[in-house]
């Protein structure tokens, strides 16, 4: 009946039950500090998860079952039935299930940390539209985090947001969505307790918090995906632990190399130039003379172009006469080249007929390739699913990158931005349609340029993605794309890299000066330098056509002052490199809100912890001189707080006001 379903137990074990109503199974599983429910519709299959990945072992490459238990510590609640309700306990907090339409609700001495909405919460026969839905209640005062690199404030409560990846250059922190990833999960955190949620899934849909009011149902919140079925994760906890725990379920992150930490220089100039391989080398030289060490250069994709088409694992010979001796120059240099690929072939790149030929495309039903507007022409993508098109990209990668001294790898443009139904995907042998998993190709695409370094012998491989799911930190780091050159930019940045470090990311950061738009001027040009002093991933990266690069010599005359900031980085890149192993090993982030270590600290802040013992504090406005600010506690804390690792211990809880000029040196603060 609809509105009316009425679940009965159906199979049972210690660790796990499943109920049946009108041929819809709830499915609940009992893990340690972890709920999953499962709404399965038995005549639609299944997509597997590879973003889940609770074990020390990779996923298959052909993902894994979404209901599977392996690698979770499982638990065995005492679980007590009767025709109207399900009750039990799981790791200190009271559940209780009506069987009517499975509301679910969560408790605690506190009160109630979560429940279902009353009515209907789930969309089992298509009495909530399309697809999969589920709706929540809203408490009252609560904040809700997370949700990968989305912009607006740290506390996303009341807003709506697109999941969907795109490719979203110039976008606005403010008001832009979506922008790169597809990460569906998010805490909220309210008076009564708190607890994080992350739905298994590729498709797209839509998570609001808050923006969409019903005058039939008390105040709630929804997420909603085209995908039939539904499994998502309660996850239970303070918001920090459930950072952590997220974090854990997902892998964790692949090592960074040390060498990552330090400078990497970055500008499409360079390689859209017909003198590239004199400009990579310049580079170096000119960092040389300035007394600036640079560890690597991200190199844009100019350098495979034919005419002015960019084709992926081309070498442009007239800009670089030889790949390999550019790459010994730079090795010579102590420094690495990261070149850019993209999963996109144009359907004249020199291989397309024989990729095509071979069935590697997203095709239509007919085995057609399908080809989309990309960058000055019509392309097709490679199909990460079919197993030769795998193969095929890895091998590329070995013999036009790794095999010519290039063992890092930038992969870009992935973001698959797809809506045409019609369009499928191999997907292992079970044919899919690509809209359904789009950013489920940017995590292969990058795991198999992983896989080639490793195969080729790179022992600690760099792998960088623009795009991404949860799980991608297994096969790549990443950075939150092609951001706008403007000083509310440079806070809208800030709120972008706290969000994601609430989501599992751990090495990460900006295009330091804007990647587009308006040359910086002098002022946010030191003001960004200053802020991505502090950030996992620094890099000056731009594309400012008619505008000079935003390089470290943009402004001669500060020179100075540039030499100054980056030798603090310099002094701080082997503290990040053991605090992102410390975090790394204990899932947690590496830069963070500071309420995440103390509640009681304004979840909106300017100010962030940098590892467990620095207290970043950043100017981001226009004209501003200093920076006020409160000394948090948080338990690496003993005495207190040195401002910039020098002289008086400040004791937590002192508010002081530190003058800090553009000119200066930022404002940081070391624990004690």
């Amino acid at each position: 009946m609809r509105y009316d379903h009425h679940f009965d137990l159906i199979e049972k074990s210690p660790s796990a039950r499943v109920y049946e109503s009108d041929g819809f199974l709830m499915r609940i599983d009992f893990f340690d500090h972890i709920l999953r429910v499962a709404l399965v519709k038995s005549d639609i299959p299944m997509v597997p998860t590879w973003s889940v990945c609770p074990s020390a072992d990779e996923v298959p490459i052909e993902g894994r079952d979404k209901l599977s238990t392996e690698g979770f510590d499982l638990e065995k609640p005492a679980v007590e039935e009767s025709d109207d309700e399900i009750r039990f306990a799981l790791s200190g907090v009271r559940f209780v299930i009506e069987k009517k339409n499975f509301r679910i609700t969560a408790s605690t001495d506190k009160g109630v940390i979560y429940r279902d909405r009353s009515g209907l919460a789930y969309n089992f026969d298509g009495e909530l539209g399309h697809g999969s839905a589920h709706y929540t209640d809203r408490f009252e005062g609560q904040k809700i985090y997370g949700l990968g690199d989305k912009g607006g404030p740290v506390d996303k409560s009341g807003r709506r947001y697109i999941m969907s990846a795109t490719d979203s250059m110039g976008y606005r922190t403010d008001t832009s969505d979506p922008l790169y990833k597809q990460i569906p999960f998010f805490i909220c955190d309210h008076a009564a307790g708190s607890y994080g949620i992350y739905y298994d899934t590729y498709s797209k849909g839509c998570i609001d918090l808050g923006a969409y009011h019903d005058n039939y149902y008390e105040h709630f919140q929804s997420a909603r995906f085209d995908e039939e079925n539904m499994v998502f994760y309660l996850i239970l906890g303070t918001p920090a632990e459930i950072v952590q725990r997220f974090t854990s379920l997902c892998g964790g992150a692949a090592k960074v190399p040390e060498w990552a930490f330090h400078y990497c220089g970055s500008t499409m100039e360079y390689t859209d130039v017909p003198d590239t391989d004199a400009r990579l080398r310049g580079f170096i030289e000119r960092c040389e003379a300035e007394g600036i060490r640079a560890s690597g250069f991200y190199m844009s994709s100019g350098y495979t172009q034919i005419g002015d088409k960019r084709c992926v694992f081309n070498w442009n010979t007239d800009k670089i006469p030889s790949p390999e001796a550019l790459s010994e120059y730079y090795e010579k240099h102590g420094a690495h080249l990261i070149p850019n690929i993209k999963p996109a072939f144009l359907d004249d790149h020199p291989m397309y007929e024989m990729i095509a030929e071979n069935g590697w495309f997203l095709h239509y039903e007919d085995g057609t390739p399908a080809k989309f507007p990309f960058w000055g022409g019509m392309a097709s993508y490679l199909d990460f699913t079919d197993p030769g098109a795998y193969e095929f990209w890895k091998d590329c990668v070995k013999k036009q990158l790794i095999e010519k001294g290039y063992r890092h790898i930038w992969n870009d443009n992935n973001e698959y931005d797809i809506y045409d139904e019609a369009v499928y995907a191999d997907g292992f042998g079970r044919q899919v349609k690509a809209a359904r998993i789009c950013p489920l190709f940017s995590y292969l695409m990058t795991r198999a340029s992983r896989e080639a370094c490793l195969e080729a012998g790179v022992m600690e491989p760099f792998n960088i993605s623009r795009s991404g799911i949860a799980g991608s930190q297994r096969a790549a780091s990443t950075w939150t794309g092609d951001n706008y050159t403007d000083f509310s930019e440079l806070r809208g940045c800030h709120k972008q890299a706290m969000t994601m470090a609430l989501t599992g990311f751990l090495f990460f950061g900006h295009d330091i000066g804007g990647f587009s738009g308006p040359k910086p001027g002098k002022e946010l040009f030191l003001r960004w330098i200053q802020y991505g002093i502090f950030l996992p991933r620094f890099v000056l990266h731009s594309w400012k056509p008619g505008e000079d690069a935003t390089m470290p010599w943009l402004y001669p005359d500060l020179i100075p002052e540039v030499k100054s900031m980056f030798g603090l980085r310099e002094r701080l890149a082997s503290y990040l490199y053991e605090e992102a192993e410390r975090a790394r090993a204990n899932h947690m982030p590496l830069i963070m809100p500071v309420f995440l270590k103390d509640p009681s600290y304004d979840v909106e802040s300017d100010f962030f912890l940098c590892g467990n013992k620095i207290l970043a504090c950043p100017v981001f406005d226009e004209g501003a001189c200093d920076v006020t600010v409160t000394l948090p506690d948080i338990p690496a804390v003993k005495e207190g707080w040195k401002l910039r690792g020098e002289g008086e211990i400040h004791k937590k809880g002192e508010t002081l006001t530190v003058q800090c000029l553009p000119s200066d040196l930022p404002v940081w603060f070391e624990a004690v």
